[in-house]
């Protein structure tokens, strides 16, 4: 098992230092001056060119990435001051550190990703399994066709839709808001609940259908058979063999999905006016504001690769097979 994850923590380790090669390298490929951001209006040749040399964007680009990787472990020396490590450096848009910006922000992004997936994982796996366990009655109808109209609806539309009529119309719930869990988890868990609500709706239609499929693939196959010809009960049938077969398979897409869920974060933070890593990389583009998008995209870029393997080592416990392979 330790190898197992030794060879996922290594890919993922290259995957991270790939992204963060290709994000550096392309931001320089843009027709911009990054340095005009911190100018001001009255700019002149040599201010510019002042600026330019304290940013360090007067060097060669593989040079400037090397000091920008290594000032993540070690820090870095800038005009304004050390940077201590993890030092992602300074905004050019505020001149501002960017780790600092980056831990005020995060836990808003990851309130919503993490909750928003476990709504849909349980939401989703339930519905799909009740559809599974009353094939071809009203209930499995009913299930496999809200999850068709779940699929052909958009986020920024049902957030808005949502809004509409839980906090304006019926006046059920407040506006969204982020809260930090440690200061008051009432209005934490209420605050993020319509973003949760809202971010799951795609992937509960998606989970529940992809559920059902597969429970009645594992509920024909012959182990199955056997067992109720056994006498064992319908539940020990229903949970024992055909849950557990086709829990890989979920397990498997839920660490894919994991990509799309931060991508969904983002239209959600804009959808509710929360300030998260979503907005934060937005307006980091649009302002050419190289050290916070770098910062950005590794650390969103780490989280993903780190709850994969999190999925991966869950998916070695419940398949000995890929151990050993």
């Amino acid at each position: 098992m330790l190898r197992f994850l030794a060879r996922r923590t290594l890919g993922a380790l290259v995957i991270i230092l790939l992204i963060s090669a290709i994000t550096f390298f392309l931001f320089f490929a843009l027709p911009s001056e990054p340095a005009l951001m911190s100018c001001g209006k009255n700019c002149t040749a040599d201010s510019l060119a002042v600026i330019n040399k304290n940013l360090g964007l007067d060097r060669p680009v593989p040079v400037q990435y090397w000091h920008y990787m290594a000032g993540i472990f070690t820090g870095r020396d800038f005009s304004a001051g050390h940077c201590p490590a993890p030092c992602f450096g300074y905004s050019f848009a505020n001149q501002q550190p960017v780790w600092d910006t980056i831990v005020d922000r995060f836990p808003t992004t990851l309130s919503i990703a993490l909750g928003g997936a476990t709504v849909f994982l349980v939401v989703g796996v339930g519905v799909g399994m009740l559809a599974a366990a009353f094939r071809g009655t009203w209930i499995d109808k009913l299930f496999s066709s809200l999850a068709l109209l779940g699929n052909a609806l958009q986020i920024y539309f049902v957030g808005v839709v949502a809004l509409a009529v839980l906090v304006s119309g019926l006046h059920w719930m407040d506006n969204p808001a982020y809260y930090p869990i440690t200061e008051d988890p009432v209005k934490w868990f209420t605050g993020m609940l319509i973003p949760w609500l809202v971010l799951s709706v795609i992937f509960i239609a998606s989970y529940s259908r992809m559920t059902r499929s597969l429970m009645i693939e594992q509920l024909s196959e012959d182990h199955v058979r056997t067992a109720r010809a056994k006498g064992l009960g319908r539940s020990a049938v229903f949970f024992r063999y055909a849950w557990r077969g086709a829990l890989a398979p979920i397990v498997t897409i839920f660490g894919i999905d994991l990509g799309s869920l931060f991508s969904g974060a983002i239209i959600t933070e804009f959808t509710f006016s929360l300030h998260g890593l979503g907005r934060l990389a937005v307006s980091s583009v649009t302002g050419t504001d190289l050290p916070m998008l770098m910062a950005v995209m590794l650390v969103g870029c780490t989280a993903i690769v780190l709850a994969n393997i999190v999925v991966d080592a869950a998916y070695a416990l419940i398949d000995p097979r890929v151990r050993l392979a």
